[in-house]
């Protein structure tokens, strides 16, 4: 594949394999009664239990309005728990209920089904190359946003002193 033809397919391709992902992993969590943006909430909050709910806004990119409408559906299903923060009472934690233990584990086999789906057909040294590659992209587009807002910022102070 030549660069031209990177250069035409690569953003498409990148977009559409997620697109289609997504839309399989939100088929296969319906089955648990789980919808994936739920699931990305408890799966984020059983790797750092206590976590702030702001914190979790911000690591998942969501406005802290859309991540309390998925919290707010987890708390009443039983899943997930809010706790006040012991010195800043504004400040709200995030905690797995008992309840959602069993469904996490459920959910970890159904990870593993729906990542075995889309790298069948692509041996285990290929499948560590892509995430390495995909990290590295990742690396590059992040160093990308940062070098632009620095430029930005650098504008506005060169404009406005």
């Amino acid at each position: 594949m030549t660069r031209g033809s990177v250069d035409q397919h690569f953003l498409f391709t990148l977009a559409e394999v997620q697109r289609v992902l997504r839309a399989y992993a939100d088929r296969q969590a319906a089955r648990h009664g789980i919808t994936r943006a739920q699931w990305a909430v408890l799966a984020k909050v059983e790797r750092c239990e206590g976590m702030k709910q702001s914190e979790l806004a911000e690591q998942m990119d969501l406005q802290p309005i859309t991540l309390t409408r998925l919290i707010d559906k987890l708390c009443d299903n039983g899943w997930l728990e809010r706790r006040s923060d012991d010195s800043d009472r504004r400040v709200k934690r995030l905690y797995l209920r008992k309840a959602a233990r069993p469904l996490l584990a459920k959910l970890a086999g159904l990870r593993s089904e729906i990542t075995a789906t889309a790298l069948d057909g692509i041996s285990p040294a290929d499948a560590q190359r892509l995430l390495t590659q995909l990290d590295t992209i990742k690396e590059n587009v992040r160093a990308a946003i940062h070098q632009s807002c620095q430029t930005d910022q650098n504008r506005k102070e060169q404009r406005y002193g």
